[in-house]
């Protein structure tokens, strides 16, 4: 799926789309009995109709303006250490490096890598196996972090956490890291927002051109079930209140407005536009004829 906004284009590239828990494992209010009343337009694409598992892809997002070519965000990787994580350990079959190459990419034409956040299925492909180190995958980009974040992710490591070590150390190892402001601008054409709450120094990257705009919002939300419920924040969210209050911040400022928004885990093509929706709000996917919501 791609996008054009102005001069600058935007492919969405899929690592993986596999179903994983089951909604309440992972969103404790999104039970079985709380979800009933959405299934009709969560299946097939959002929830696994056999399993009743939720299904939300890892992907990337190539940005290519007239001066840069952008990476957002990372995906999972090969060869990462993910021991507490099965489906995500030492894979050795993701093609990511060659899907953006069969977009027109090489990794030694990427500019600029924002990641979202540091957790491993947004960062890990920062880095790749050579000759038994980790080392850039893309080496002649910039890596944008913030503090917030990256503090985050040194303490995580000190909990056993292998993100910090496999995916941005080496980087920074290497010179290539760069630390940026959370609001940080890079031109007229793109710049960060801070969206705390899910990890501490999470950030929503926007783009605009010709009068386009868009916003990749990261991890800021998961599943097409928290459009009626921003106040179902999953598990893995660093602080739950906060970032079920930046959710909904986040929603009313780009409901019912030109704004593309770029997410990470909905389903395919994982593009198109918030609109409010009662107390809650749905997403009109881009180019197909689907709602959620």
């Amino acid at each position: 799926m791609t996008l054009i906004l102005g001069d600058i284009r935007i492919d969405r590239i899929e690592e993986s789309r596999e179903p994983g828990n089951l909604p309440h494992e992972d969103f404790p209010d999104a039970t079985p009995e709380a979800i009933a009343p959405y299934l009709e337009w969560l299946e097939p694409a959002a929830i696994d109709p056999a399993s009743g598992r939720t299904i939300m892809p890892v992907q990337t997002y190539l940005v290519r303006t007239a001066h840069r070519t952008i990476l957002l965000d990372t995906c999972v990787g090969n060869h990462k250490n993910h021991p507490s994580t099965p489906a995500w350990n030492r894979r050795s079959d993701y093609t990511l490096i060659e899907d953006i190459a069969a977009a027109g990419v090489a990794p030694e034409d990427v500019d600029l890598v924002l990641c979202s956040h540091l957790h491993l299925d947004h960062a890990g492909w920062n880095t790749r196996l050579e000759d038994g180190r980790w080392t850039p995958t893309f080496p002649n980009a910039r890596y944008l972090f913030n503090r917030d974040e990256l503090d985050f992710a040194e303490e995580q490591a000190r909990q056993g956490d292998s993100v910090y070590g496999e995916s941005v150390q080496p980087v920074l190892e290497a010179g290539l890291g760069e630390m940026v402001a959370k609001d940080f601008a890079l031109d007229d054409n793109v710049w960060l927002e801070p969206t705390e709450g899910h990890t501490p120094g999470h950030v929503a990257t926007w783009l605009g051109s010709g009068g386009g705009r868009a916003v990749m919002c990261g991890d800021l939300i998961h599943a097409p079930f928290q459009l009626p419920h921003p106040e179902w924040s999953p598990v893995y969210d660093w602080d739950r209140a906060m970032a079920a209050a930046t959710r909904r911040r986040f929603l009313e400022s780009v409901a019912d407005t030109d704004i593309f928004v770029l997410t990470q885990h909905f389903p395919a093509p994982s593009m198109g536009h918030v609109f409010g929706k009662g107390g809650g709000f749905g997403f009109r996917y881009h180019g197909r004829d689907m709602v959620h919501g």
